[in-house]
């Protein structure tokens, strides 16, 4: 890799950051729901276009952006989810959420950020890189909260045709700014989600034996099933059952006719999560059997782990030591969280990155929470590290 390449374009990427801070404010106060990332689509489309970038729009909300050789020996993409999570906003910053119930508690608008900020770093060298016969392909993807993700509707729309390999980064609230955590493997888990009801005769409380005992019923498929699929599975596949809602029932005397949970279902490993279709459902009719009630499962095949490459995880590396500093990797653990730029590395090498969020001395955030404050300063870092992660030499994982 041309070090001074690297220095330009991380230099443009702390130039630029005083905007892209701005940018990110603006997208964190008017947040958008799965699918419905109209304004975030049209404010990129209108950065990237003025910016001399060529664009196409996705069929719904969404885009793609390409620089560099028009003929490429090599191709590189950067990707970035566009959506906000529905959850009100309780942080009180100045430019919170203007949405009622609507929320970027996960950090979407920082990732948008970061891949805008790389690519109209990258694009003011964009003769170096066509000199070299690399091409950069921004994917702005939308609906990454909902099951199985918007990443596999993208890559229908050839969002990964001719693309070598492919980077992304996710905010981590666990680490501090200025530092990101890299794996090889598995970095995330399988999500699928599960949805039980059951059905039967309901009636008073005083005669349950007249009943299916629904309420019963159910509660036995709660604690039940999660304890059943431990024995079922291989332990070391890290299965985790939880449920998110439980409702059956609207009064003390009243026995219902109808009740249903809903949760997910996250296991550790590929394989487990390939053989586990149809496990829970036959579970639940087991654990229901003797209550006479009905059970329909609805067990939706959600996305895969997020397996990173290692040539990739040491492009990522190698770009964080030259573009932030020698101490900014720091080891990271798999966790149970789920992802849809595992569909992207099932079609293609490549590699997640956990940024770092934290404030050093700081409060410890939680994604997906009401709450979530991150230091602004990751966007630099994490468009400096993707942006440099592309002028890693790439003949490693050339085929």
């Amino acid at each position: 890799m041309s070090v001074d390449l690297g220095n330009l374009v991380a230099n443009r990427v702390e130039a630029l950051a005083p905007l892209l801070i701005e940018w990110r404010r603006d997208l964190h106060a008017h947040p958008e729901t799965s699918n419905q990332e109209h304004r975030t689509t049209d404010f990129l489309a209108s950065t990237l276009t003025e910016a001399g970038i060529s664009v196409r729009r996705l069929e719904a909300t969404g885009l793609i952006a390409e620089i560099g050789a028009a003929q490429p020996t090599y191709r590189v993409g950067l990707r970035a989810d566009l959506d906000a999570l529905p959850i009100p906003e309780r942080t009180g910053l100045d430019f919170a959420s203007t949405r009622d119930g609507v929320c970027h508690a996960c950090g979407h608008d920082v990732h948008t950020t970061v891949v805008l900020g790389a690519a109209l770093a990258l694009k003011e060298h964009e003769a170096a890189l066509v000199d070299r016969g690399l091409a950069v392909r921004f994917i702005f993807q939308p609906a990454e909260e909902v099951i199985p993700g918007g990443a596999p509707e993208v890559i229908a729309q050839h969002a990964l045709d001719a693309v070598d390999r492919v980077f992304a980064v996710h905010c981590d609230p666990s680490i501090d700014v200025g530092t990101i955590g890299l794996l090889d493997g598995p970095i995330t888990a399988a999500c699928d989600a599960i949805t039980i009801t059951l059905t039967g005769k309901g009636g008073h409380t005083s005669r349950p034996h007249l009943t299916g005992d629904l309420t019963y019923a159910l509660a036995k498929v709660v604690t039940d099933v999660p304890g059943a699929l431990s024995r079922r599975l291989d332990p070391r596949a890290g299965a985790a059952l939880v449920w998110g809602s439980i409702n059956a029932g609207q009064t003390v005397n009243v026995i219902p006719d109808v009740g249903t949970c809903i949760g997910t279902l996250r296991l550790l490993d590929v394989d487990a999560w390939s053989a586990v279709d149809g496990l829970v459902e036959e579970l639940v009719t087991e654990i229901v059997k003797p209550y006479r009630v009905q059970a329909d499962v609805k067990h939706v095949r959600g996305v895969p782990p997020v397996v990173n490459d290692p040539v990739c995880v040491e492009a990522l590396a190698a770009a964080a030591r030259r573009a932030v500093g020698p101490a900014s990797v720091v080891p990271t653990k798999q966790s149970l969280g789920g992802e849809d730029f595992s569909w992207m590395l099932m079609d293609r090498p490549g590699a997640m990155a956990r940024l770092g969020t934290r404030t050093p001395g700081g409060a410890t955030y939680e994604l997906h929470q009401g709450n979530l404050v991150v230091d602004e300063r990751a966007i630099s870092v994490g468009a400096r590290v993707l942006a440099v992660a592309v002028l890693q030499e790439p003949d490693a994982t050339r085929p």
